[in-house]
C-alpha cells in the first residue's frame, strides 16, 4: 500500500520519507480473535432452543415447553425464546432470566391453562406481567379483585385535585416536624371537604373558595383558606369524606408509613355576617418507628 506524505514535491531526504511498510504497519486492520477471545464471545444468532427448557430465575429453577414460553407472540418471553436473541446459560445449562422467580410458577400457570393466581398474590403477578409484557393475563387480572376495585378507587381519585401532592407533602411535614423534635411520631392538621352542592351557607362549588348569594342580583366572592397543614377537596361524587379519609390512610401505609387519625371539630372561621366554616379539620398521626 503506497501512502502519500505532506512533504512537497522538492524534498529529496529519505529520511522524511514514510516506507510502504511503515504505512502499512500503521493501517493494520485488526487482528483476528485468539482463541480464548473467540470462547468469550457471544454465540451467533440465531440461538436454538430446545423443546423441553430448563430456566433459572433467578436462582428459582423450572421446567416447560417451549411452544409455552411462546404461547403469546407479543410478549417478553416470546421473544427471548424466539431465537433472535442471546439467552445466557448458568453453570448446568439452564436458560437464565435475571428476575425474581417468585411468582413465575404463576405466569407459567397461566400460559399453560390459562390459571389465575389467588387474591393475595393478584397486585405481585400483575407486576410480573407487566414485565413480560403479557398482555392477557393484564386483561383478566384487571377484571378481578382486588384490581378491579383499584381502577374504581383511581377513577374516584381522579376527581381530587392534587391527590397525590398532597400525600408528598403530608409526609414531608411530618417527616421535618419529627426530626426537628427528635420524636417518634409528629402531628399535623388535615381538612377535607366534599362540597358537593351548596346545600348550606357552608358549602360550595368551588375549590378553595366560598361563593354566597346575597340576593338574586348580587353575589359576593372571596377566598378562604383554612388554617391547617394540608387541604383536601373539593369533589363530585359519590364517594364522602370517610371515603377518601380511607384512600388517604391505605396510600400513605401501602407506602410503609403508619398513621392514625381523629376529627377535632372544625374550622369554625368567621367568614361573613353569619356565615362560619364548618369545613372538618382531622388531626393525622405519623409514627415513624
Amino acid at each position: 500500500m503506497v501512502v502519500v506524505t505532506g512533504q512537497s514535491k522538492g524534498s529529496a531526504n529519505p529520511d522524511d520519507a514514510m516506507s510502504s511498510s511503515d504505512a502499512e504497519d500503521d493501517f493494520q486492520e485488526p487482528a483476528t480473535p485468539t482463541a480464548t477471545q473467540a470462547g468469550q464471545a457471544l454465540p451467533l444468532l440465531p440461538q436454538q432452543f430446545p423443546e423441553v427448557v430448563p430456566l433459572n430465575v433467578g436462582g428459582t429453577y423450572f421446567t416447560t415447553r417451549l411452544s409455552t414460553l411462546r404461547r403469546y407472540e407479543d410478549t417478553m418471553l416470546a421473544a427471548m425464546f424466539s431465537g433472535r436473541h442471546y439467552i445466557p446459560t448458568d453453570a448446568e445449562g439452564r436458560y437464565f432470566i435475571d428476575r425474581d422467580g417468585t411468582y413465575f410458577g404463576d405466569i407459567l400457570n397461566f400460559l399453560r391453562s390459562g390459571d389465575l393466581p389467588p387474591r393475595e398474590r393478584v397486585r405481585s403477578v400483575y407486576k410480573e406481567a407487566q414485565y413480560y409484557s403479557i398482555g392477557p393475563l393484564l386483561d383478566n387480572l384487571e377484571d378481578i379483585q382486588p384490581l378491579k376495585g383499584e381502577k374504581v378507587r383511581q377513577a374516584f381519585l381522579g376527581l381530587m385535585p392534587y391527590y397525590k401532592d398532597h400525600l408528598e407533602r403530608i409526609i414531608e411535614i411530618a417527616k421535618l416536624r419529627a426530626m426537628q423534635r427528635k420524636a417518634r411520631f409528629a402531628k399535623l392538621k388535615v381538612c377535607v371537604f366534599k362540597e358537593e352542592m351548596p346545600i348550606t351557607p357552608y358549602e360550595c362549588p368551588h375549590f378553595n373558595s366560598l361563593r354566597f348569594e346575597r340576593s338574586e342580583s348580587e353575589t359576593k366572592l372571596f377566598e378562604h383558606h383554612c388554617e391547617v397543614d394540608v387541604s383536601f377537596g373539593p369533589w363530585e361524587a359519590v364517594a364522602d369524606v370517610y371515603d377518601l379519609l380511607h384512600c388517604i390512610v391505605t396510600d400513605l401505609s401501602d407506602r410503609g408509613i403508619t398513621v392514625d387519625h381523629q376529627c377535632i371539630g372544625v374550622c369554625d372561621k368567621h367568614l361573613i355576617n353569619h356565615y362560619y366554616c364548618k369545613r372538618p379539620i382531622y388531626e393525622f398521626k405519623i409514627t415513624w418507628w
